[in-house]
């Protein structure tokens, strides 16, 4: 266990500091997928097959691509566009992304992608009757989704929601190629290192399941307190 020493002369707060920022980056992503499946979900239910197209290309395209792929093309694509566009207003020098960056926002667009499905749905899961009545009952639209869509779309989403997390939390091992130092990466030096890559992995992965029993137990909370009454 002296691998795990803070200080000098282990790695335990290296782990420490990585452990954060995987998670960092986790919520970072969900965030930005929330805000995806904010813009998509009303594109998938709406009339217009035109926006319907636009949504369905969005998930097809990102579920159905690898994650490493996505990854990769906005790590080494990112910088590349910043820097056309710069060039257009005559900025011409090189501009790097920062890997937090770039990481949480390619995660955050596939988490986005499942994220539209589940919202997607959960709205159509939910009774017609209950629109009709917010009609009847001279709703706006603000207060029809605020009051009544919201909180039933939430009790349906979050057991599927919870799959997306896992999906997004496990996902932050692959920005271990941008150089960002997360669990993953800070496993892989630590390994080279000390050249005991099977402790280090090992716990690695210890790291990744108390992630996800800790957090699917906040989870689990919410998914009660939306279920109540039901």
């Amino acid at each position: 266990m002296e691998f795990l020493a803070f200080g000098d002369t282990g790695w335990g707060d290296e782990l420490f500091r990585a452990t954060l920022m995987t998670i960092a980056v986790s919520i970072t992503a969900m965030l930005i997928g929330f805000s995806f499946a904010a813009i998509f979900t009303p594109l998938k239910l709406s009339k217009f097959k035109s926006l319907n197209l636009i949504a369905n290309i969005y998930t097809t395209v990102i579920r159905g691509v690898p994650e490493l792929l996505v990854i990769y093309l906005f790590f080494f694509g990112g910088s590349g566009a910043v820097m056309f566009v710069a060039s257009i207003f005559g900025y011409n020098e090189y501009i790097e992304i920062n890997a937090f960056v770039t990481g949480s926002f390619a995660i955050g667009i596939i988490s986005g992608a499942y994220s539209t499905e589940v919202f997607r749905g959960a709205i159509q899961s939910i009774d017609k009757g209950q629109f009709e009545a917010a009609k009847v009952l001279g709703f706006s639209k603000f207060k029809q989704f605020y009051k009544i869509i919201l909180p039933q779309m939430l009790r349906l989403a979050i057991p599927n929601l919870s799959n997306v997390w896992q999906i997004t939390l496990k996902d932050t091992s692959l920005i271990s190629v941008t150089g960002l130092v997360e669990i993953m990466r800070q496993s892989y030096i630590a390994a080279g290192s000390t050249r005991d890559p099977l402790f280090f992995y090992s716990f690695a992965a210890v790291l990744y399941l108390l992630l996800t029993f800790l957090s699917m137990k906040l989870i689990n909370k919410l998914e009660v307190k939306y279920s109540r009454g039901y």
